[in-house]
């Protein structure tokens, strides 16, 4: 099949950003677009995400709250010791 060229007109940093994702992530930028091209005419959409599953700002603090031991309730070894725990408020 014989090739074409496209030319795609964007903001300077965003075409770095995506160029330093595409990399770390295997791809070229041409590489990206013909696969998105393909995928986007296969399904008639844009059914796809595709991310290095990057947590977000919640998940962040989550995970740093949970590693330094912040909001943890204790371990309990029994149900019973857990009652005692609960009713020890009242």
């Amino acid at each position: 099949m014989p090739m074409t060229t496209a030319t795609i007109r964007m903001d300077s940093e965003l075409k770095a950003q995506l160029q330093t994702l595409m990399s770390e992530l295997g791809l070229d930028m041409s590489t990206f677009f013909i696969m998105s091209a393909k995928q986007a005419v296969r399904e008639q959409g844009i059914p796809f995400k595709i991310t290095m599953d990057v947590p977000n700002a919640e998940t962040l603090k989550a995970i740093h709250d949970a590693e330094n031991g912040i909001g943890l309730s204790k371990g309990f070894i029994s149900v019973e010791e857990l009652t005692e725990e609960l009713n020890a408020d009242d």
